[in-house]
């Protein structure tokens, strides 16, 4: 690999065939030796590709990932050319950039990869027979699935070396590290034993409550006596938040307000049963009163922002590992967790590393969202819940909710205040600046968002069209936290260094919120804390991928479903980790969130490689830690701007 670093100023020459000048607007500036052009880039890695050991891989090579781009999808250039568009629509937009989700992509589940699949009664060793008999659709000749079952993808199991027992048995992609004669699965007693002792992820599914959600027998007496209050005396909600300088601070909670509010009924015990640990207290039944609540305390703390589809566990375990403070589930849609989706609540487990975290909740109406808050209160372990009003995808805003309830004052108003009434935990909300690019409307919400209950706001410096071009506005941030205070507001944008994050802390935020600079560099909560730029090798950020499966493995499970699956969220990370420019290769520190990087031959192959922003070579990434890719794979990431050429 090291080859490399020789070779990359023979490649370019330094006479300006890359195309790129390094003051060119909008491109990072890279150090000329580095820089090269597209053709001579993909030559390299192809030519360094059928060359490079295969030390690094435990099995297949990197040719297999050719399919990986249907030509039809191919995302058009920045020069404006389209490449394969055979799509009217796509034909008629090249003047256009590539933004916005790529909705025509592949959509291959990982079950696809997996047909042949064994009965859970074979894989559980349970005793009893199967409960379907001959109806069942699964295989139950474990000699039949073996013989159809593709090759190990490694000799190690991690959920064995982890856990002392792999419960995956015969379907592990890694059977041959626990499986003994005939095919029984191997136990490991004393690691079994330790982490029997060691805290579970939480706030799992229970499938007796998943039932009644899918019946509509969970009751929800709190949420519709405090909806009900709310709907009574509208006006009386629009104007019992206004609070003079003569009547007390404005930030205090006013606990006699709230309470009327609430009804004569506010002290009843909440509904459905109460566990407890030892001798029943009033603590257990008697509901706080808002004054009393849990205070949430994370002034100049680092916040891992909720991101949807690549802030999953696994992911949050990385950036815990490097320094973040506090994490947030992915956005869960409330009507989906209150149907009892599997894979809704998914989003909801928490690690035993994640000592402050919240889930963050989407919806478009007081009703569902206040059942959902009442719903969660009684059943996960969170520190915080936090309401989404800043995602601006048309999915969401087109059913009035995210960005759009910020025009939506009166159901806002009833949203907030609802949750805020039945949680026992601090309510918290994420905006934006407003909808239209040039009508603000953050600085006029804050003061009431503080009067209806929310603890903290966190607020991303753009509007909803401009979702993520131009610069984020952190001066009209300073504004919005004068106008916040006493209530702590949390900034979020364009933060991809220490000197980013210094520059934000002097706005006067609470706090700063990190988002895309944690996919491009999650170690970068280690590099505002100890105030240094860290130029991490290619080796080092293959270590840290490595994990991340470790991790996936873990958590989607170690069968061809949960490898697929790693797989999938580790490529759609890899779309964003590939613009990261080390830092030894930059000529002005830092990189800028905003700077494209430049075609670049790095200090070795790996380091060339993981700049590729071709799918293909992602795909060849996840191939040295998770094996060769099944036949037909096809990946194309979330987001259009991830792919370009």
């Amino acid at each position: 690999m090291a080859e490399g670093v020789a070779e990359a100023p023979a490649a370019t020459g330094g006479d300006g065939d890359s195309g790129v000048s390094t003051s060119e607007r909008g491109v990072a500036p890279i150090k000329p030796q580095f820089l090269t052009t597209k053709e001579q880039f993909h030559g390299f890695l192809e030519a360094r590709g059928r060359e490079a050991p295969r030390g690094e891989a435990e099995a297949g090579g990197p040719d297999s990932s050719d399919v990986a781009q249907p030509e039809a999808k191919r995302i058009r250039r920045e020069d404006g050319e389209t490449e394969g568009a055979s799509e009217p629509g796509e034909l008629l937009h090249t003047h256009k950039k590539a933004r916005g989700q790529n909705r025509g992509r592949p959509h291959v589940k990982s079950t696809h990869y997996d047909k042949d699949r064994l009965c859970p009664s074979l894989i559980q060793e349970s005793p009893a027979k199967c409960f379907f008999g001959d109806r069942c659709r699964f295989l139950h000749d474990v000699g039949l699935y073996l013989a159809s079952k593709p090759a190990d993808l490694g000799p190690r199991c991690v959920l064995f070396e982890t856990f002392g027992r792999c419960p995956y048995g015969v379907t592990c992609r890694f059977a041959g590290a626990h499986l003994g004669p005939e095919g029984k699965n191997l136990v490991q007693e004393d690691l079994v034993a330790h982490q029997a002792q060691l805290p579970p992820v939480r706030n799992s599914l229970d499938k007796a409550l998943q039932q009644q959600l899918r019946k509509r027998q969970v009751p929800f007496k709190r949420a519709e006596q405090v909806l009900r209050a709310l709907s009574q005396a509208p006006a009386r909600a629009a104007t019992g938040s206004e609070i003079t300088a003569s009547q007390g601070h404005p930030g205090q909670n006013h606990c006699d307000h709230q309470l009327d509010l609430e009804g004569e009924e506010s002290s009843t015990p909440p509904c459905g049963p109460v566990q407890t640990c030892g001798p029943l207290t009033d603590e257990d039944v008697v509901r706080l009163r808002p004054c009393e609540k849990k205070r949430l305390d994370i002034s100049g703390k680092l916040y891992l922002a909720p991101l949807t589809t690549c802030g999953n566990l696994p992911f949050r375990r990385i950036c815990k590992r490097f320094g973040a403070d506090v994490t947030c589930g992915e956005m869960a849609v409330c009507t989906n967790l209150l149907q009892g989706q599997t894979s809704e609540w998914a989003l909801l487990k928490r690690h035993p590393c994640e000592d402050i975290f919240g889930v963050q909740l989407e919806g478009a109406f007081p009703d569902t969202m206040t059942k959902c808050a009442e719903l969660l209160n009684r059943t996960v372990e969170v520190d915080f819940v936090d309401v989404n009003v800043g995602c601006p995808i048309d999915l969401v805003y087109k059913k009035g909710g995210g960005c759009a309830l910020m025009n939506r004052p009166a159901k806002f108003q009833q949203i907030v205040r609802g949750m805020s009434q039945v949680l026992d935990m601090p309510l918290t909300v994420k905006i934006r600046t407003g909808v239209q690019e040039r009508v603000n409307l953050a600085h006029r919400l804050l003061p009431e968002l503080r009067d209806w209950g929310a603890a903290l706001v966190t607020l991303h410096g753009r509007s909803r069209e401009q979702r993520y071009t131009k610069l984020a506005d952190w001066q009209y941030i300073q504004q919005c936290a004068a106008a916040a205070s006493p209530m702590p507001l949390f900034g979020n944008g364009d933060i991809l260094s220490y000197e980013d994050a210094n520059h934000a802390k002097q706005t006067g935020v609470a706090g700063i919120m990190i988002a895309r600079g944690a996919l491009l560099k999650p170690w970068l909560f280690t590099e505002i804390k100890e105030q240094r730029h860290w130029d991490i090798s290619s080796s080092e950020r293959l270590d840290i991928l490595r994990d991340f499966t470790h991790y996936g493995l873990e958590h989607w499970g170690s069968d061809t479903q949960g490898v697929e699956k790693t797989r999938r969220f580790l490529l759609e990370w890899l779309s964003f980790l590939c613009r990261y420019i080390p830092v030894g290769l930059l000529e002005r520190l830092p990189q800028r969130i905003n700077e494209r990087p430049p075609y670049y031959l790095g200090r070795d192959y790996l380091e060339t490689l993981m700049a590729s922003q071709q799918a293909a070579d992602w795909i060849r990434i996840s191939e040295m830690l998770l094996g060769p890719v099944p036949p037909g794979f096809l990946f194309l990431p979330k987001h259009k701007a991830n792919a370009y050429k």
